[in-house]
């Protein structure tokens, strides 16, 4: 047994096998901080509401936490922030650890293996991912694990791309950074983050029309389409005008960071795009009308989404995990593994 984890700025989710199918298990990474009181503390008790009580507060953790926040008329607060650990949160560790033990759960063994995803340092920023590497590491080996990072790019790429021999630029649109990666038969030939993603959209549209980040962010989740038909000045016209801008920038970058030496001559490779920041309708055409105009030094066979944005680096996180697993297995002398069933996901 083996599985994945994403760890997002936004959401946590876990992917592990059973039978033919992936089973996924997702909690919002956020929490929201409540006055204490007895009545409160039992009334979300009973409601089987995730929470925990820090002397006279109470922090509702999880998917439950946009709720409380819309209805008391607070900002969530995050473990993470641009798809790291928030230096600017004293109490990101214990939080994404409650949060991140209610995704995974306990080990089905000892050392169980577990790939966790990890971005790439972004190209645009000074930020490093490394503090956020290890302290994961060795708060899932604390869980029991044996775990082992993955970038967040390559994970698209096992999850979606086997059909084409692990070949291919995947992009994963997160919420604190959106991770590229291009690909040549399993073997990473550009990797990097930039510090963009569905937060800088949120805050630049909430800045522009004076909307709360959390309302902004309930908008862009509840049926948002990239149509360009919605009249400019609402959050909507904002939230599509700043998705526009991501996207050339994102482009902007892949174009940069591209080494036409390390890229095959005549190179075709598909386009997979994944990640929450990518579940708008008609997101996936836009970037391809943007791309189409790139000056980019492969060409792209096409540009698709993944069939479950939200799962994709959890489902690949676990390719890589089963994978590695059989191999050792293998090794010591057992069976050999399984042939890798499909990722499908469980609602």
């Amino acid at each position: 047994m083996a599985k994945g984890l994403d760890v997002g700025t936004m959401n946590i989710l876990s992917g592990r096998q059973e039978g033919a199918e992936t089973v996924f298990v997702q909690q919002r990474n956020s929490f929201v901080e409540i006055e204490y009181s007895d009545m409160a503390e039992q009334m979300l008790s009973r409601s089987e509401v995730l929470h925990i009580r820090k002397d006279d507060k109470v922090y509702v953790v999880g998917d439950d936490a946009l709720n409380f926040a819309n209805i008391f008329n607070k900002e969530t607060r995050r473990p993470m922030q641009h798809g790291i650990l928030s230096s600017e949160e004293a109490s990101a560790i214990p939080m994404i650890k409650l949060i991140t033990e209610q995704v995974v759960g306990e080990p089905s063994k000892p050392n169980e293996r577990l790939f966790y995803s990890s971005p790439a340092d972004p190209i645009d920023s000074p930020l490093t991912t490394l503090y956020h590497e290890k302290t994961l590491e060795s708060m899932l080996g604390d869980m029991g694990y044996d775990p082992e990072p993955i970038n967040e790019g390559m994970a698209v790429i096992y999850s979606e791309l086997a059909d084409n021999n692990f070949t291919g630029l995947g992009i994963s649109f997160g919420a604190g950074m959106t991770n590229v990666c291009l690909a040549y038969y399993a073997v990473p030939v550009m990797k990097f983050s930039i510090a963009r993603g569905g937060d800088w959209v949120d805050e630049q549209t909430a800045q522009a029309t004076g909307t709360p980040v959390d309302k902004v962010t309930s908008i862009k989740e509840d049926d948002f389409e990239l149509d360009f038909r919605t009249d400019v000045g609402g959050v909507e016209g904002a939230l599509a005008i700043y998705y526009e801008n991501l996207l050339d920038y994102v482009i902007e970058n892949i174009t940069r960071e591209v080494d036409e030496e390390d890229v095959e001559e005549g190179l075709d490779v598909p386009v997979v795009v994944t990640g929450g920041t990518s579940s708008p309708n008609g997101f996936e055409d836009l970037f391809a009308d943007h791309l189409a105009d790139a000056n980019i030094p492969f060409s792209i066979s096409g540009v698709r989404s993944a069939e479950e944005p939200m799962y994709s680096v959890a489902s690949g996180a676990l390719v890589a995990a089963r994978s590695e697993e059989g191999d050792e297995e293998s090794a010591g002398g057992s069976e050999p593994a399984a042939e890798e069933a499909a990722p499908e996901s469980e609602d």
